[in-house]
C-alpha cells in the first residue's frame, strides 16, 4: 500500500502531465502483477462496491480518536473530504504495515460477509496498521469513493511506456468486461491474443466542441457534416455468430435493447458500428425523456418497447469482414458502411445518419440553426480523410451544439457542496412564478466561479429563513439564469417540467426577483422544444 501510496502523492502534488504519466509508468514498472492489475482496475473505474456505511465509518472514527462525534462532525466540512478527514482525525498508528495494495482491497471485499462487530474490529485493526496517506486512500476505496486526477488515456500512455506496448492496443485490451476477478496482468496485458472476447468494443472517439467560428476549420469540401443526435452512444458489434451493445461507458448494454438482437440478420459477422442509439417512432427520433424510460433497465416490459421502440442511427464502421478497419480515412469508411446499411429492409433496426450537404460554412450555419427541429442537439463536423481515432483527439471530430436554452430563475434553497466546495453553498434549488407563488422546477450546482460561490455563500448565512437538516430556505431574492440542454414534462415534479443539464449561466444581478420567468414561459419551451 506505501508503494500506491507514493504513486498517488506524486500524482496529486503535480498539475504536470509528464509528471504524472512519469509516476505511473515507474509504477507500472516494478509492482507486483496483482497490484498492477488492481491499479488499472481503478484507474479504469472499477471500483470495489462500499463495503460500510459512512454514518458507521463516522462513528468509528470518532471513537477511536477518543472524541465526541459532534467535533468530527465539526471538522468534517473544513476539510471537505470524509476519507481525509477521518485519515486526519486518527490517532498514528501504532504498526507499519507493508502489505500491498491487492490485499486491502481483498479484505474490504471481504468484509460484506461478515457482521458489523467483525467489520468494526477489521477497519479500526487497518486504520491501526496504515500511515496516513494510506489511510485516506483505504478509506476512499471503503466508502467506494476513489477518484484521481489521471485520465484512463494517460494511464494507458503510462502502462504502454512501461511495457513496451503499442498504447492503441493497450486501449483495446482495456475496454470491455473484465475485472480483476476473471483475468491477470499477463492475460490483459501481455498474452499474445487479447482480442479472444468475441464481445470486445474499440476505444470510442471523441469529439471536442468547437467554440470558434467554422470558418476556421479551413476548406468546408474537407468535412463531413450531420447531425448530433441526443440519444446514448453505442457500438453494436457482431462476431461469432452473436451480437453485443456498449455503451461509450464501457457499459454492456446488449439485454437493454433487443430491437437489435435482430441486426445479424441483416448484417455480417465481423461488423462493428458506432453510431447512437435513439428512441424512434418510425419516421424521427422520439424526445431523450422517451429513451431516459429505459436506461438502466435490465428488462424491457413489452409495454415500453411498444411506445419506445429503438433504432441505431449508424454513422461510423469501426470493423468490416473481421478487419479492423480504424486507420482508414473517414469518407472510405462511410462508403462501407453506406454500402452495408443501404439494402436493408425499412423495418431493420438501423438507419444511416444522413449526411448534410453545404458547399459553404454560412449553409451549414443556416442548417445548424434547425436542429431542434430535427430532435437534433447540432451538428457533427468529421474531417474526411481522418482515421478514427481512441480518445479526444483535437482537431479530427467537433460537436457544433446549439446554444442552450435559458430561464431565468429565482434561488429559493441552498446546500453545501461536496470536496473542496464543502465549505461553500453552491447547490441551490430554483423556482419561478406561478401567479403569485414560486414555484420550484430544478437544482442547479455548476457554471459559477469559486468567486461568486463565497459571496452567494455569505450571502445565504445572512438570509436563511429556515433550516432543514443540511437545507436552507433563504430568502428569494437572488435572481440566476439557468441554461439546460432540453426540456421534458415531468409529472414527478411540482412544476410538471424537468430540464436536461441545468446549470447556472450567469448570476443576474441587473434583475430583480419580479423578472424572473414563468411557470407559463417553461411550458411555452415545453412545447416548443419537448
Amino acid at each position: 500500500m506505501k508503494d500506491f501510496a507514493r504513486l498517488f502523492t506524486r500524482i496529486d502534488q503535480s498539475t504536470k502531465t509528464s509528471v504524472k504519466v512519469a509516476a505511473l509508468a515507474e509504477y507500472f514498472a516494478t509492482a507486483p502483477d496483482e497490484d498492477r492489475l488492481w491499479t488499472i482496475a481503478l484507474f479504469s473505474g472499477r471500483r470495489p462496491r462500499r463495503a460500510v456505511t459512512t454514518t458507521r465509518l463516522r462513528e468509528w472514527a470518532a471513537e477511536a480518536a477518543g472524541y465526541p462525534l459532534w467535533l468530527f462532525e465539526e471538522a468534517y466540512p473544513v476539510v471537505g473530504d470524509l476519507a481525509e478527514t477521518i485519515a486526519l482525525f486518527l490517532p498514528p498508528g501504532r504498526s507499519d504495515s507493508d502489505r500491498g495494495l491487492t490485499h486491502w482491497i481483498n479484505m474490504l471485499r471481504g468484509l460484506s460477509h461478515v457482521d458489523e462487530p467483525a467489520r468494526k474490529a477489521a477497519v479500526l485493526a487497518a486504520w491501526d496498521e496504515l500511515d496516513t496517506t494510506s489511510r485516506f486512500l483505504f478509506n476512499k476505496l471503503i466508502t467506494g469513493g476513489f477518484r484521481v486526477g489521471v485520465s484512463q488515456k494517460l494511464m494507458t500512455r503510462a502502462l504502454a511506456q512501461a511495457t513496451g506496448r503499442d498504447e492503441a492496443e493497450l486501449a483495446h485490451r482495456l475496454m470491455g468486461a473484465w475485472s480483476p476477478d476473471d483475468t491477470t496482468f499477463h492475460a490483459l496485458i501481455e498474452a499474445d491474443d487479447p482480442t479472444t472476447d468475441a464481445s470486445r468494443p474499440y476505444p470510442f472517439c471523441l469529439a471536442h466542441g468547437l467554440d470558434d467560428a467554422a470558418q476556421t476549420l479551413g476548406a468546408p469540401e474537407d468535412w463531413h457534416a450531420e447531425w448530433k443526435w441526443d440519444g446514448i452512444r453505442g457500438q453494436l458489434i457482431l462476431r461469432d455468430g452473436d451480437h453485443f451493445v456498449w455503451s461509450r461507458g464501457e457499459e454492456l448494454m446488449t439485454d437493454r435493447f433487443p430491437e437489435l438482437a435482430r441486426a445479424p440478420d441483416h448484417l455480417p459477422p465481423g461488423t462493428v458500428i458506432d453510431g447512437e442509439i435513439l428512441a424512434w417512432d418510425g419516421a424521427a427520433p422520439l424526445p431523450f425523456a422517451a429513451l431516459q424510460k429505459r436506461i438502466g433497465r435490465k428488462t424491457v416490459p413489452k409495454s415500453l418497447l411498444r411506445e419506445a421502440p429503438v433504432i441505431l442511427q449508424a454513422y461510423d464502421l469501426l470493423e468490416d469482414g473481421g478487419r479492423d478497419i480504424r486507420a482508414l480515412p473517414f469518407d472510405e469508411r462511410r462508403a462501407r458502411l453506406d454500402r452495408l446499411i443501404a439494402p436493408l429492409p425499412q423495418d431493420a433496426p438501423l438507419r444511416l445518419s444522413p449526411s448534410l450537404t453545404f458547399t459553404t460554412w454560412q449553409t451549414l450555419t443556416d442548417a445548424r440553426a434547425t436542429a431542434r427541429d430535427a430532435r437534433a442537439e447540432g451538428l457533427m463536423l468529421k474531417r474526411r480523410a481522418g482515421p478514427y481515432l481512441a480518445g479526444r483527439k483535437k482537431g479530427e471530430w467537433w460537436k457544433w451544439k446549439l446554444d442552450p436554452l435559458t430561464i431565468d430563475a429565482v434561488m429559493i434553497y441552498a446546500q453545501a457542496g461536496h470536496g473542496r466546495r464543502a465549505n461553500l453553498y453552491t447547490d441551490f434549488t430554483f423556482a419561478v412564478w406561478q401567479g403569485n407563488d414560486l414555484v420550484p422546477f430544478t437544482k442547479a450546482y455548476s457554471g459559477l466561479t469559486d468567486a461568486e460561490f463565497r459571496k452567494i455563500t455569505t450571502w445565504v448565512k445572512k438570509n436563511t429563513l429556515q433550516r432543514f437538516g443540511p437545507v436552507r430556505q433563504v430568502r428569494p431574492e437572488l435572481v440566476f439564469e439557468i441554461a439546460f440542454e432540453g426540456i421534458q414534462q415531468s409529472p414527478r415534479h411540482k412544476s410538471g417540467v424537468a430540464l436536461r443539464f441545468p446549470r447556472m449561466a450567469r448570476w443576474r444581478h441587473d434583475k430583480d426577483l419580479s423578472q424572473a420567468n414563468t411557470l407559463d414561459d417553461l411550458k411555452e419551451m415545453l412545447r416548443l422544444y419537448g
